[in-house]
């Protein structure tokens, strides 16, 4: 079915990406997978091509550009290069926002033109070694102390954590507050308390760097609260639904580009003397994902434009999440299964896919989240 969503402008730019993937990427992305990290010129590369603060205001260097269907592009172009060590959706889709919705003028001004350069990347520290998906169960603490903030606590699990020149971290301001009483606060890189631990060694996602992050005695300015004081619960659930839009939009991608190369597999592959794609079994496996993904496309394209409109809500963003990110799950199964021996090899697309793939239906809120929010709106 032909997309209609897209306009010359967004296929335009869907160009500047793939040009910029080919030349500032592909290249390099074998050694970084190696190294566990990508370099900071890339950063600055993305940068120099306008990739990164495509909402960002023009006064701040940035796109002025708040129609989510660039960033749909983004998503799309990235997820079917197999390079999401990368993460500029995270540093545009999911941070951003916070900057751009909640920071003063002040705050602008010294943190957005670096965010849109390279030369600042950002990450949001949210996750607990024992708090997840349960905001109320974090324990990092900002204490106020009259003319600046004490941060203690440790975060995990916090993509772009070796990389990141400027941290958000959702710490706790008043005690009884559960999770109404968390704040957003920054922490800029060279804060003296403020370590990094490890980057840890994860299955997939090898070049993404993930770490641990230690917060013990950091003196934060008191301007380096973001949003409202108590106010970071608000704050989150109001970005979460781009945050899982960004990743459906991976997930419908990745089922899609993991058809595309199976199909063309069991086109060439031969088993008892010929193509496996005469097998019934096999068109029967390619017809189910086939239609699967056209169904999933509709329903998530008609999310973007929703969200674009600004009329996307919450519970719709998360029928997008679970449902697209498992579809994407099975998808790399069933692909990796057809593929036989190969695709247990890590030199083919479909194993790294089903290994890179595997943290969707995971992180920005499991499935069973997901469903949870969906069941409490229709239960209520």
């Amino acid at each position: 079915m032909q997309r209609q969503i897209f306009t010359e402008e967004h296929e335009a730019f869907r160009e500047t990406v793939r040009t910029f993937l080919t030349k500032e990427v592909l290249p390099h992305y074998e050694q970084w997978e190696k190294d566990g990290i990508v370099s900071r010129e890339a950063w600055l590369a993305a940068g120099r091509q306008g990739l990164l603060g495509l909402a960002v205001p023009e006064e701040y260097e940035g796109g002025d550009n708040t129609d989510f269907r660039y960033s749909a592009v983004l998503a799309e172009e990235f997820t079917r290069a197999g390079t999401p060590g990368l993460a500029l959706g995270l540093h545009n889709d999911i941070i951003g926002p916070y900057l751009t919705g909640l920071a003063t003028d002040e705050q602008k001004r010294r943190w957005l033109p670096g965010f849109c350069s390279g030369e600042t990347i950002t990450a949001i520290a949210m996750t607990e070694p024992g708090a997840g998906s349960d905001l109320q169960g974090i324990r990092t603490t900002a204490e106020d102390k009259g003319d600046h903030w004490l941060l203690n606590g440790s975060k995990t699990f916090i993509s772009n954590g070796i990389l990141a020149d400027l941290v958000v971290v959702v710490a706790r301001t008043t005690p009884e507050g559960g999770a109404k009483g968390l704040s957003l606060i920054v922490v800029e890189r060279g804060a003296e308390g403020f370590e990094r631990g490890r980057n840890l060694d994860k299955i997939g996602q090898k070049s993404q760097d993930t770490a641990e992050l230690f917060f013990n005695d950091v003196r934060v300015p008191k301007e380096n609260l973001l949003g409202e004081r108590d106010g970071a619960f608000i704050h989150l659930m109001t970005n979460l639904a781009q945050e899982r839009m960004g990743i459906a939009v991976a997930g419908i991608a990745a089922a899609e580009h993991l058809l595309e190369i199976t199909t063309k597999y069991v086109k060439e592959r031969e088993a008892f003397g010929r193509p496996l794609s005469k097998l019934q079994h096999i068109r029967f496996e390619i017809a189910e994902m086939a239609t699967e993904c056209a169904v999933t496309r509709t329903f998530i394209d008609r999310c973007i434009v929703d969200h674009s409109d600004g009329t996307l809500d919450a519970v719709h963003a998360s029928m997008a999440k679970w449902w697209a990110t498992e579809l994407q799950k099975r998808a790399a199964d069933r692909c990796l299964q057809l593929h036989g021996g190969y695709g247990y090899m890590a030199e083919f697309p479909v194993a790294r896919a089903f290994t890179d793939g595997r943290i969707q239906t995971i992180y920005g809120g499991t499935t069973e989240i997901m469903k949870e929010i969906i069941g409490r709106s229709l239960l209520a």
